[in-house]
């Protein structure tokens, strides 16, 4: 795209995301997409099947040549929202495989603002489990004491994504950073964080059982709902 700037390419692809769910949008639908998510935010009523399609066609029909476009586009989309769907294009842009090789640590504080600004499980899960994670495993020296800070923390939904951001990592996990997380939250009754608990040591029992259960074991305070959900596959 020679000789079209950075803002140009933002605007156009900003503007064929909002007219793309725009077109899509179906009235009916939106109030009850609202209500079970419970969002304060309107939806348009666009589900995820073609919004993965409008997805590709923004991609192919609107390219963005450097991450500097795309991170203006997406901040823009995010941002200036009326409706939840166009949040959720702006996160599934910084997803595409197209742009993969832009996935590194500098992302990371847009990354924190989506996640505290976002702050309920629609957004915060994808973040944490398919953009912080592969940071996470590409580069853990700079991206792991930022997590730590998260678990340090007092936001429950930076902490949730150190819990779960290794959903996917599976022999690449890094069990002392989740096991850190984990024990920072033990106590909490935020239903978020013991859900979030059960969920990364189920999903690492796929991996290596016998850790889960010694894990389990060696923390008797670990919640009812932690516990069920961490041994719900393994004997």
């Amino acid at each position: 795209m020679h000789g079209v700037s950075t803002t140009d390419e933002a605007t156009a692809l900003v503007g064929a995301a909002r007219e793309g769910l725009r077109r899509l949008a179906d009235p009916t639908a939106a109030p009850q997409m609202q209500r079970y998510m419970r969002s304060e935010m309107p939806f348009l009523g666009v589900p995820t099947p073609p919004r993965r399609t409008l997805l590709r066609e923004l991609v192919a029909d609107h390219p963005v040549g450097s991450p500097d476009a795309l991170d203006r586009a997406v901040r823009t989309l995010w941002d200036e929202a009326t409706y939840r769907e166009e949040r959720y294009v702006a996160l599934a842009l910084t997803g595409h495989r197209r742009y993969a090789r832009w996935l590194v640590p500098p992302w990371l504080p847009l990354y924190q603002h989506w996640i505290v600004a976002g702050a309920w499980w629609d957004y915060v899960d994808e973040i944490a489990s398919r953009r912080i994670g592969p940071l996470l495993r590409e580069h853990p020296a700079t991206v792991e004491p930022v997590i730590r800070g998260w678990v340090a923390g007092d936001d429950i939904w930076l902490r949730r994504t150190a819990i779960i951001c290794q959903l996917l990592s599976k022999e690449r996990t890094d069990l002392a950073l989740l096991a850190d997380s984990i024990e920072a939250a033990i106590d909490e009754p935020e239903f978020f964080l013991r859900k979030g608990i059960g969920w990364a040591l189920r999903q690492h029992a796929r991996i290596d059982p016998d850790w889960v259960r010694a894990f389990v074991a060696a923390h008797p305070r670990l919640s009812p709902l932690s516990r069920r959900e961490a041994l719900k596959h393994i004997a």
